[in-house]
C-alpha cells in the first residue's frame, strides 16, 4: 500500500501516456490534427459571437457617438477591433504558410461575398 500511495502520479501519468499512444495508433488522425481542427472550429465559433455582439455595440455606441455621449475614437477602436478579428484569420494563415485556403481563413470568400456560417473543415 505504501508503494502505491508514493507512487502514485508517476503510476498515473505512465497509465495517460500509454493510453494516449495507444490510442494514437488506432486513428487515423494524430492527436496534434485533432486538436488543431478543434482550435480552429473553436475560434470560427467565438468569431461569429464577437461579430453578432460587436455589431451590437458597434450600432449602440455610433449612436451614442451622434448624439454626443462618448468620443468618436470609441467608435472607431470599435471598428477597427472588429476589422481586426475579421483579418485574423488569413493573418494566422499567411504567419503559417497556409495559404489562402487555410484552417481559420477570413471572414470573405475569394469572390468578396461575405460568409455567414463557416462550412465543414476540409484540408486541401
Amino acid at each position: 500500500m505504501k508503494f502505491l500511495k508514493n507512487n502514485f502520479w508517476t503510476i498515473a501519468s505512465w497509465v495517460f501516456v500509454l493510453t494516449l499512444i495507444a490510442a494514437d495508433s488506432f486513428a487515423d488522425n494524430t492527436i496534434m490534427d485533432t486538436a488543431a481542427t478543434k482550435a480552429a472550429n473553436v475560434f470560427q465559433k467565438v468569431k461569429i459571437i464577437t461579430f453578432i455582439v460587436g455589431g451590437f455595440g458597434l450600432v449602440g455606441i455610433a449612436y451614442q457617438a451622434i448624439i454626443g455621449k462618448v468620443k468618436w475614437g470609441w467608435f472607431a477602436g470599435l471598428a477597427v477591433g472588429l476589422a481586426l478579428l475579421a483579418a485574423a484569420g488569413a493573418i494566422v494563415d499567411y504567419a503559417t504558410g497556409a495559404g489562402v485556403h487555410g484552417q481559420f481563413a477570413d471572414s470573405f470568400n475569394a469572390d468578396g461575398s461575405a460568409t455567414s456560417v463557416p462550412g465543414p473543415m476540409i484540408k486541401r
